[in-house]
């Protein structure tokens, strides 16, 4: 959920509304008061073998270390390490893992070491409360990077023991459960990281109770007026939800009398989770009266071949709607979820979804790869396990490739949403990928030598683009080339939607092309830097960027360069920090202009001037103002007045610094109505390579009149060419329209002004 997003409010004309402290006052108290002899009962009446005397020394030792402590809602800090031990014991885990749960403050919060818990717990759970214990020695720049840092230690941790993410994430829905003791800004911002990070973790481990809970509990927090409001429409319906449920689950029940099952099947009634319903209502614009899975029934049975005999069954009685089946069973979802799920038409009108699975596929539906430890039959072998895991190591192989550390809160949140679409090959294995993934991801996600030697793709039987968009259900074909030599093009950086895909070009420029990189790197800072206005000889490089250095893992210059040249530096997310890192050492430095407009017979020019007449009139290099532009203008020694842009970096930059003397020489001024000015500007088009390229832009400049000042092209080693022009033109809607029919001609990824 994106943390700028509005959400709906009561009527202004409806009676008082609340205000949001107001609605989450009302959170009722979660119930939390565990004690050990919980813990050693919920032990004792379960059918798993524990090691009881080595969990009540975890706890004692907890005890012991955190007493005194308190939590914000005033209780007894252990409450929390006990609620979490509690609810993996629910879920099945291990010993080590509830003895881990107990301990997985200690080191964070009290004295005690990890070769405390390793000398008296062993090594694993040593291992586990490492993994989830937070940094706080690290070297960071902000508060998303130190989020960033945390989440990778954590994933990486998970890579090697699932049981690390488990612990984690009931650590996160207890401190969810009880948010609202801690301060409004707070829970905000533990809300937005839970439905951003840890409830797509827990859906992709298939943990479904504990991915609804924290959205749901996110939720209320992120907008407790839309939370409100739905939790009233599903009270008030409650009595009608279930009456409709009793009566299908008894007619369905009715029907399988007259049918042979290997054991009698279990009929259930579900309700859809508050933020489901919200994501429905308010995200596909739906009433909820037209959400047809808010009344659910499931179906559980012994055998896969009783799941199919049933859906006959079902819509025999009931009339199914169209494209409102999917098979999870023959097509399972990335997180290994299997059922029937196929919507239909009771007699009273209302539709409603049937779920229907093996007793199996419930486990893992509900407990997901818990299911491991909870059920002996759940998942099988060490195969499915890895399955499990690939996507972790996935997530984890992405974000090495990138130097920027907050990337990996970026992949987290893409790579790990819900919605997939699933595209065949032509053998019929099925592929699982994010929605608006390409032929490229898709290639690349089925091998990455087939991504890197990608050609042309079919979907369908039909040639189509590399940007193609795939679609669920369609069979994919990669094309590739023969060619061993043969790699990846920059330009898919900007076409792949898969954070898989990405790290894997960059990886492949990353480990091919160093000394390619090295120069295309060099050259895009130092474009960079010109356009910016940021003078500095080559020698003051190294210790200009050694903050950079730091914060992008890099040793040397050239290492900089490279991490720039193949994508994993973004020059766009450090030029306004390092604008402003020079602007501070060089503030005397005053903008630098070239007169490019005499003043007229009169000594007037065409700016009109707020109480500064007759003066030599200069165009800043620094943001090429044209008629049009918003402008601002200022007061050189000698010079004249220099124009520039109100979003000029420069003129920003003296915003910040607010110093009266230099505020008093910035001047309002502003274009004539009738302007007739001709001025020249620079831009840059960037496009893949071919023959022709070049006529075809000067083909558009022609066309549109525009005289050429000055042109020139070169071609990158990355498959990319960049034109570069200097034309004289008279307004920015003039150089709008311009950029239009430029952007139109094949193959053009970008077109941006530029310092002349």
């Amino acid at each position: 959920m994106p943390d700028d997003m509005n959400f709906s409010k009561p009527s202004t004309e409806e009676a008082a509304p609340k205000s949001p402290e107001e609605y989450l006052k009302s959170i009722p108290d979660f119930n939390d008061d565990f004690t050990i002899e919980m813990i050693i009962q919920k032990i004792l009446t379960d059918d798993k073998q524990y090691d009881l005397s080595k969990i009540i020394s975890a706890y004692e030792f907890a005890a012991k270390a955190h007493e005194g402590q308190k939590r914000s809602s005033g209780q007894a800090y252990i409450i929390h390490p006990l609620a979490v031990a509690y609810t993996l014991l629910e879920l099945g885990m291990d010993t080590d893992t509830i003895c881990a749960a107990l301990l997985h403050d200690v080191v964070e919060d009290t004295p005690a070491t990890l070769d405390d818990l390793k000398k008296r717990f062993g090594q694993d759970v040593a291992m586990l409360v490492d993994g989830v214990t937070k940094l706080s020695k690290i070297p960071v720049f902000t508060k998303e990077e130190q989020q960033a840092e945390n989440i990778r230690k954590i994933l990486l941790a998970m890579s090697q023991d699932i049981r690390v993410m488990i612990i984690k994430l009931c650590d996160r829905l207890h401190n969810m459960r009880t948010l609202k003791y801690r301060p409004h800004d707070k829970q905000r911002n533990t809300a937005l990281e839970t439905m951003n990070i840890y409830a797509p973790i827990a859906h992709r481990l298939g943990i479904r109770a504990v991915k609804e809970e924290l959205e749901d509990l996110a939720f209320h927090y992120l907008d407790p007026y839309a939370y409100s409001e739905i939790e009233n429409i599903l009270e008030n319906k409650k009595e009608e939800r279930e009456a409709f449920i009793e009566i299908i689950k008894s007619r369905i029940a009715q029907r399988f009398k007259s049918e042979e099952f290997t054991e009698p099947p279990q009929i259930d009634g579900r309700v859809k989770s508050i933020y489901g319903i919200y994501k429905k209502i308010f995200l596909h614009h739906k009433n909820i009266d037209e959400i047809y899975d808010k009344y659910a029934v499931r179906i559980i049975v012994t055998t896969i071949a009783e799941c199919y005999n049933v859906l006959g069954l079902i819509h025999d009685m009931f009339r199914p709607l169209p494209n409102r089946f999917k098979d999870y069973i023959s097509t399972p979802k990335s997180n290994m979820y299997q059922s029937l799920h196929t919507t239909v038409l009771g007699t009273e009108g209302i539709p409603f979804e049937v779920q229907i699975r093996t007793w199996d596929m419930h486990e893992t539906a509900e407990y997901g790869i818990a299911a491991h430890w909870k059920y002996k039959e759940g998942i099988k072998g060490k195969d499915k396990m890895e399955q499990r895991l690939a996507w972790v190591r996935q997530v984890i192989e992405a974000q090495q490739t990138s130097d920027d550390v907050e990337e990996i809160v970026r992949i987290i949140k893409t790579d790990l949403a819900p919605e997939d679409i699933v595209v065949m090959t032509p053998r019929g294995k099925s592929v699982d990928l994010p929605v608006n993934s390409t032929v490229i991801d898709f290639a690349y996600r089925i091998h990455t030598e087939i991504g890197h030697r990608t050609v042309g793709a079919k979907v369908d039987g039909r040639i189509v683009p590399l940007d193609y968009k795939l679609q669920t259900g369609q069979i994919c074909e990669i094309l590739t080339s023969k060619d061993p030599e043969k790699g990846p093009n920059r330009a898919w950086l900007n076409i792949v939607k898969t954070n898989e895909a990405r790290s894997k070009i960059r990886s492949w420029f990353k480990k091919e092309r160093r000394e390619e990189n090295i120069i295309e790197g060099k050259a895009a800072l130092e474009r960079e830097f010109k356009r910016h206005r940021i003078n500095l000889s080559e020698s003051d490089y190294e210790e200009f960027l050694a903050d950079d250095f730091k914060r992008h893992n890099c040793e040397t210059l050239n290492d900089f360069y490279a991490s720039v040249g193949y994508g994993g530096v973004l020059l766009s997310k450090i030029l306004p920090r390092l604008k402003d890192k020079y602007e501070k050492l060089y503030a005397d430095n005053e903008p630098s202009v070239i007169p490019l407009i005499q003043p007229k017979p009169n000594n007037k020019s065409s700016i009109i001037l707020d109480q500064v007449d007759d003066l030599l009139v200069k165009f800043a290099q620094c943001c090429n103002p044209l008629p049009g532009d918003d402008i601002v203008g200022f007061i050189t020694r000698g010079h004249g007045i220099s124009v520039h842009t109100t979003k000029c970096i420069n003129y920003k930059s003296a915003l910040n610094r607010n110093n009266p003397e230099e505020m008093s020489r910035w001047c309002d001024i502003q274009w004539s109505e009738h302007s007739n000015s001709q001025l020249q500007t620079s831009f840059e088009v960037t496009a893949t390579d071919r023959v022709g390229l070049v006529y075809d832009i000067t083909a558009v400049l022609l066309e549109a009149r525009v005289p050429i000042v000055h042109s020139a092209s070169r071609a990158l080693k990355n498959g990319n060419a960049i034109f570069e022009s200097t034309i004289v033109i008279s307004s920015t809607e003039q150089l709008k329209n311009l950029f239009e029919k430029l952007r139109k001609i094949k193959g053009v990824i970008s077109v941006e002004r530029a310092s002349l």
